[in-house]
């Protein structure tokens, strides 16, 4: 992962977002997190036991505090139809795509995210 300055991650954030989202300043942030001890570790480890096995089903599967769902609408690795299938779990919640945003929403749009927070918490 750290072989030239951590190309791979930085291919990956600057392939999958819209072009200009992450400046040098921001992958050089990122490189220097990525280069603490035990940070990719317990990146990769996330994934690893997300695609390991299912938790457990809990009784009831609804959300009942409402939630806000953010969703890029041209994320390259969670489908829109996600974000529909995560709202119907809850019982008040609010679903908003943002038409030209990736993965990485909160990166591309952040004052329109912003703007969507502060309205959700009145």
């Amino acid at each position: 992962m750290r072989k030239n300055n951590w190309q791979v991650g930085a291919r990956a954030l600057q392939g999958t977002s819209r072009k200009g989202t992450f400046s040098e300043s921001d992958m050089a942030l990122y490189r220097e997190a990525w280069s603490q001890p035990g940070a990719v570790t317990g990146m990769l480890n996330w994934y690893r036991a997300a695609f390991r096995s299912r938790p457990a089903r809990a009784s009831s599967s609804r959300v009942t505090m409402p939630p806000l769902i953010i969703w890029g609408a041209k994320d390259k690795f969670l489908g829109r139809e996600l974000a529909q299938q995560s709202v119907e779990l809850c019982d008040k919640g609010e679903l908003v795509f943002i038409e030209e945003a990736s993965h990485w929403v909160q990166h591309e749009e952040a004052q329109r995210v912003n703007e969507l927070l502060l309205q959700f918490l009145k």
